[in-house]
């Protein structure tokens, strides 16, 4: 048995391996620079939004509007109702009709929450089409 106890310089095997821990370094730091960044770039501003000026929709033969007064009373077109017969009082007014669009229009003082939670027992009756309802106003004023 031979062992040889010289190496040449020649003897020396060229290394064909990435080295990728300076690689992994980089991608940890960019990764918590985005964790960090992240949560900075969403806004939590209070705004008070602009009326639209698009254009109005031709109106329906028979509109179907339904109002969230300031008070947080539901009204169907004139008569007012308790949102525990919301369902029964819609398809009522649209002869069972669910694709027929529902115009939702609330009062300005009248919550995001409260706004949702009508959206919501119109989505669980199963009137998918909300058209939300705003005053008109005339661009450039």
């Amino acid at each position: 048995m031979a062992v040889r106890l010289r190496h040449a310089p020649d003897d020396l095997a060229e290394s064909h391996e990435i080295n990728v821990t300076p690689f992994i370094d980089v991608v940890l730091v960019l990764l918590i620079i985005f964790m960090v960044a992240a949560p900075l770039a969403t806004v939590d501003v209070p705004v008070d939004l602009p009326a639209s000026t698009a254009t109005p929709q031709p109106r329906p033969e028979k509109p179907l509007f339904l109002t969230i007064k300031a008070d947080h009373t539901l009204a169907l077109g004139d008569k007012i109702l308790a949102p525990r017969v919301l369902a029964a009082a819609l398809d009522q007014a649209s002869g069972g009709n669910k694709t027929q669009r529902v115009f939702l229009q609330a009062d300005k003082t009248v919550d995001y929450g409260q706004l949702m939670d009508v959206m919501n027992a119109l989505r669980a009756a199963g009137y998918l089409k909300v058209a939300l309802v705003g005053l008109e106003t005339r661009q450039g004023k």
